[in-house]
């Protein structure tokens, strides 16, 4: 039976279907008379199956994973984004559901069941995906440089030319610069062209941003549905922010032919769970809730609660009171919702201009890391790093140059065994290359090239850009010349893309890699979206991320030879748009897969390491994570050997939002046995260069008490 046609069955149409397929488990739920009795009935003839030693591997894994959720429902575990204590009771759930009226499940319980019993016998019926399926899926996806797209772009910015010289020459605008006014004797025309100049200057941009459903609307041609509108006005009331540049806002397709624009659009649109939780949002990460005296939960003591963000020995994120605690624009999946929310992070651009006593603030900040024992990886983001206005960005790198070199020199008074790691990474976090690439002008390229300059003689090696293109749709040729510009001042630009449902449809994410690839860019995450309630829209269970890894990025994988070139071509940024095309055709390669797919687990730091420990009543999957085992940890996460998380949605809710944007379900048949997982081991570019000297095991600044675990 197709997936598609299961995705809508009842629960008295899943038992029907039991009788009929599995006979065997049917008769052992109605021969036990309790459910702890069946669930014992099923051990045992797994273990006397798999004793007969006649399993297939997939046979063999569905048994394995049985076993796990029957050993499973003897110890309640705590499910760590809620902080609550759950039981994993599944095979006893299977039994009361059906041999007692009343114990709902959903039929998608049952559809999970009933897909592991039918791979233990040896029907799970799984097509592969083959390189020719990744490469016809890649296709289905226009990006921003097609000229189909760059046709519809253009009419939508000459649409909005002609609304941003109504609202300036109406006075309705909200307070454009004074270089930004339109003289009232000028003819329509030369406003006009006036506009035309202004739309590239990236401070025209952020002036004219749209803050509100109305005018968001207006600029979109009037063509949201009512419904979205209502939506977006209950957004408005209480008080998400809008902000949408109209550069932005032209990459969305408002015919009812061309590009699927869905993947940016739920960016920019809201859905029904954000705006219901707005207000309540908590903290994802353990680690951003702190005691100051006793640390965050990853056991760091921090010298600024809302500037320094850290959970790994070697890494600390900064983020300077600057204009960069803003963005170019809310992204809706934002994993720092909870800091807009709490008005840490927002859109008030002047009042995000450094105020006195930042530098102070940010001299102290910048010692913790300089008087850090294993601290050598900044990364510089907010909001958005490059956010910053030109001139405090320029002091904020030559005050991270002067911590390095402190660093550096501070070293030599050291003995050996007890020197402190040095600075060698620098990373600037960003989302402007695709919201806002006109903020890539020369004057800033000269501030990045001058600090690699001098960051090279005080032993940084690696100057990186971290951005986020969500969507091929993104790559336009206002982007393309962003990125060239990064690329000649000598900086690597990584990609980091958020696992939405819209991007993870078949072939969305090669695609977007293809397309990064064929600029100069190369992957460094794909996150799974952090499944709180008001991200359920857009939330994506992990067995897709795995099915992504198997069956689409694979085909991306380099050998061992192509690895060593491209780690030799990323020493030379500016010729990487030219160097990594010329790799993907002499290998072949559709791609070059060098991200990871992890979630952030709300416990301390990343994963994909997991295993099935049950379902709730909705069918929606309880996962065991294990931190990744290739990379070191904050001591805290001895006590923290596994981290329980019930996902947001089921498979079966996922596969019908699929469905209901016109995919074909069947593609997807084998997202259902991705049951375990492992973390992908890190593209050898990202893992740390040496250090000139052996650095000291001393911990500093951690502090390890009873209240983390």
């Amino acid at each position: 039976m197709a997936t598609r046609n299961m995705l809508d069955m009842t629960c008295a149409e899943w038992f029907d279907l039991y009788r009929v397929e599995l006979p065997e488990l049917w008769k052992m739920i109605q021969e036990n008379d309790d459910a702890k009795s069946f669930e014992k009935s099923i051990a045992e003839w797994l273990k006397k199956q798999l004793e007969t030693n006649s399993f297939l591997q997939s046979q063999h894994e569905a048994a394995d994973c049985l076993l796990e959720l029957i050993a499973q429902s003897e110890t309640p575990c705590l499910e760590c984004s809620e902080d609550e204590l759950i039981e994993c009771k599944t095979l006893r759930q299977l039994w009361s559901g059906i041999r007692e009226e009343g114990h709902a499940n959903h039929p998608d319980f049952y559809h999970e069941i009933y897909r592991l019993f039918m791979q233990l016998q040896g029907q799970e019926g799984f097509s592969p995906f083959s390189a020719d399926d990744v490469r016809l899926a890649i296709d289905r996806w226009p990006s921003g440089l097609d000229k189909e797209v760059i046709a519809i772009r253009d009419k939508n910015k000459a649409r909005m030319i002609e609304l941003l010289v109504e609202d300036l020459s109406a006075g309705s605008a909200s307070a454009p610069p004074g270089r930004f006014r339109l003289n009232k004797d000028l003819t329509h025309e030369q406003k006009k062209h006036c506009v035309e100049q202004w739309w590239h200057d990236h401070r025209f941009q952020l002036a004219m941003a749209i803050r509100d459903p109305e005018k968001l609307n207006r600029y979109l041609g009037n063509t949201l549905p009512d419904a979205v509108m209502q939506r977006l006005r209950l957004a408005f009331e209480k008080e998400i922010p809008f902000f949408v540049t109209p550069y932005y806002l032209s990459l969305l397709n408002t015919t009812e032919s061309g590009y699927d624009d869905r993947t940016i659009r739920d960016y920019i649109i809201y859905s029904d769970e954000l705006i219901r939780n707005f207000g309540s949002i908590k903290a994802w990460e353990r680690e951003d809730k702190i005691n100051p005296e006793e640390g965050n939960a990853a056991g760091w003591l921090l010298p600024d609660a809302s500037s320094v963000h850290r959970r790994y020995p070697e890494v600390a994120i900064l983020i300077p009171d600057t204009m960069g605690r803003a963005c170019g624009g809310l992204c809706a999946s934002c994993q720092r919702m909870y800091g807009f929310q709490k008005g840490n992070l927002n859109f008030d651009l002047d009042t995000l201009k450094p105020q006195a006593g930042w530098l102070e603030k940010l001299g102290a900040c910048l010692t913790y890391f300089e008087n850090d024992s294993q601290l050598r990886d900044i990364l510089i983001t907010g909001g958005d790093a490059l956010m910053s206005q030109n001139k405090t960005l320029r002091i904020l790198l030559q005050e991270v140059l002067k911590m390095a070199i402190r660093k550096r020199e501070t070293n030599q008074y050291r003995a050996d065994g007890e020197k402190y790691a040095e600075l060698q990474r620098v990373r600037l976090g960003t989302r402007l290359p695709a919201y806002l690439p006109f903020r890539i002008t020369d004057e800033l390229i000269g501030i990045l090239r001058e600090f690699r300059e001098e960051g090279l003689k005080a032993g940084i090696t690696q100057f990186v850009i971290q951005t986020h293109f969500q969507s091929p749709l993104e790559v336009t040729p206002e982007a393309v010349r962003g990125i060239r510009l990064l690329l000649s001042a000598g900086w690597v630009i990584t990609n980091q893309l958020v696992f939405t449902v819209p991007a993870s449809r078949r072939g969305h994410t090669a695609k977007l890699r293809q397309v990064l690839n064929e600029n100069g860019v190369i992957g460094y995450y794909t996150f799974t979206v952090k499944g709180f309630e008001e991200n359920e829209h857009l939330f994506v269970p992990n067995s897709r991320s795995v099915q992504e890894q198997l069956e689409e990025k694979s085909y991306g994988v380099l050998p061992e030879a192509a690895i060593k070139e491209l780690l030799h071509i990323l020493d030379s940024p500016k010729s990487l748009r030219e160097a990594i095309p010329e790799l993907t055709n002499a290998y072949n390669l559709p791609f070059i897969a060098t991200d990871r797919s992890v979630m952030n687990l709300p416990g301390v730091g990343k994963s994909m390491s997991y295993r099935l420990a049950g379902f709730d009543q909705d069918g929606r999957r309880i996962l065991a994570f294990s931190h990744d085992a290739t990379r070191r940890h904050s001591p805290v996460i001895e006590h923290f050997p596994e981290v329980f998380i019930r996902e947001r949605k089921s498979l079966g809710a996922y596969l019908r939002q699929l469905r209901a944007m016109g995919e074909d379900t069947d593609t997807y048949e084998s997202i259902w046995k991705y049951r375990t997982a492992a973390t992908e081991p890190r593209f050898r570019f990202y893992e740390y260069p040496s250090q000139p000297h052996p650095v000291t095991a001393k911990i500093t600044n951690l502090a390890v008490s009873e209240h983390f675990y």
